[in-house]
């Protein structure tokens, strides 16, 4: 399935809802198990539908891999009723993109962990500096702690950060925990994959910098947005992860072109290593770090205000944001 979080108006107020595109419609999972159940002739259909397929995309994933399944079943009996199927009061179920948001597939998750997992990056970084890559990182997935709490979605706004001159890209691919776990094997750890998503991990580099030459960070320099999307999309729907080739535009050009493949540490490598002796949850957001070439700073190249930024990764999608930057009033 490929998930959204989408927000919808009605006569009672805004709600945001976990979905699941089906060509181009999105398909409320909570309601089309409301609608399976009531076809069941069970009772109390949008009670049970609230507790098996809650409505919002981080109360799925708490659900784990048995709330992921009767999404599956729900969202499947929706599609052959077609576009015309409503819930047991008559709500609606199939909606086309014009009368919804498209919110970040997850616009709340747990924590956010942004790794450095592609070798050639992070040698063209290092060469920058005057330094080899540092022989620590051979021995472990290395990662920061970002702002889970300012996640931007696609077609989202970036405003422009502070007083930087330097606002950069970074094109990754990221994956969301599905379920809670504690000292994972990297055996098992595929399996606490919820889906996938494209993320962009947008930098501040001079105040990145600054901040990192005090040997902590990074912080300001990041915290401000992180965007993914458009969708998370599950593993079956990706049979080779390392063939996925990540694209980078900016203003319509192409910037950056590498492929997934080329990454030096696995997602279940990161999730083993994570979860050695911490827990943990589902909602947790992992950052893969940028591809190769992937980011303006391997080319001495920036963003400027009113740039339109967007990360392709299929079957994903296309990742678009645009930059703006906002008088501040005095």
């Amino acid at each position: 399935m490929k998930l959204v979080s989408f927000r919808v108006q009605t006569p009672v107020g805004s709600f945001v809802r976990a979905g699941a595109l089906h060509g181009h419609s999105i398909i409320d999972l909570n309601m089309a198990c409301a609608r399976l159940l009531a076809d069941q002739r069970e009772a109390q259909p949008a009670r049970l539908a609230a507790a098996m397929v809650p409505a919002t995309m981080l109360e799925l994933l708490e659900g784990g891999p048995s709330a992921m399944a009767r999404a599956r079943q729900a969202f499947e009996h929706a599609v052959s009723l077609g576009e015309a199927a409503r819930g047991p009061a008559g709500e609606t179920i199939v909606y086309r993109p014009e009368q919804v948001r498209l919110l970040a597939p997850l616009p709340n998750p747990t924590s956010l962990r942004d790794f450095i997992a592609f070798e050639e990056h992070i040698a063209a970084t290092s060469k920058k500096r005057g330094q080899p890559i540092p022989p620590e990182w051979y021995k472990a997935p290395v990662y920061y702690k970002g702002n889970h709490r300012t996640i931007i979605g696609p077609d989202e706004d970036l405003p422009w950060p502070l007083e930087t001159t330097k606002l950069d890209y970074e094109l990754e691919l990221a994956c969301v925990i599905g379920c809670a776990g504690r000292d994972v094997s990297e055996q098992e750890a595929p399996a606490y994959i919820a889906g996938y998503t494209i993320m962009n991990d947008f930098s501040a580099r001079d105040i990145q910098f600054q901040e990192m030459a005090c040997r902590l960070g990074p912080a300001k320099g990041k915290d401000f947005a992180t965007a993914i999307g458009p969708c998370l999309v599950t593993p079956d729907e990706i049979p080779d992860l390392n063939a996925l080739i990540m694209i980078a535009r900016v203003n319509g050009e192409v910037w950056s072109r590498g492929r997934f493949g080329t990454i030096h540490w696995s997602f279940p490598q990161m999730i083993a290593h994570v979860s050695r002796g911490e827990p943990i949850y589902p909602g947790d957001l992992f950052g893969s770090g940028t591809v190769g070439g992937g980011c303006g700073l391997e080319m001495d190249r920036y963003l400027n205000p009113g740039d339109v930024v967007e990360l392709e990764i299929q079957p994903i999608g296309v990742l678009r944001n645009r930059v703006v930057k906002q008088e501040r009033q005095p």
